[in-house]
């Protein structure tokens, strides 16, 4: 008959390896691209953060010119899933916006955060566009682009 020994150092050891690989495989398995938050009827909504940014300079003759920024450029959402677009109003007064293939218009003030619930059916590019800024003319294009996947 044989026995085998073993040490509590090997115990604790094992138990200790063996808790570390079962977190290791569950973060791999469960591990979030982002963060969701959970919405009011209790189902998950993926919340991105965007701003309205400006850039100005001095041309050689003096004259100022400016351009109005949505920041990030561009966001990337999944067909039918949910997202909550916060965008705080960092520079200009106000940027009316709509969002070009929907019916989502809006106004974004500064200091302020404005909430946006977006949920595309259709795959696609779409366009965020700051109705005040729409061209070069007019200190723009402050355009963003929500591709849809």
């Amino acid at each position: 008959m044989h026995f085998m020994v073993v040490k509590k150092r090997g115990l604790y050891l094992f138990a200790f390896l063996s808790l570390f690989g079962l977190m290791l495989a569950l973060w791999m398995i469960f591990k979030p691209d982002s963060i969701p938050v959970i919405g009011q009827n209790g189902e998950k909504v993926r919340e991105i953060h965007m701003v309205t940014g400006e850039f100005k300079s001095l041309t050689e003759n003096g004259k100022e010119i400016e351009a109005y920024r949505w920041d990030p450029g561009t966001i990337f959402v999944e067909k039918n899933e949910k997202v909550q677009l916060k965008i705080f109003g960092v520079n200009g007064k106000e940027h009316p916006f709509m969002i070009e293939g929907t019916d989502i218009k809006g106004t974004i003030k500064k200091g302020e955060e404005t909430t946006v619930p977006l949920q595309f059916k259709e795959e696609g590019v779409y366009r965020l566009i700051c109705l005040t800024h729409p061209t070069a003319e007019k200190s723009g294009p402050m355009i963003a682009y929500i591709v849809v996947d």
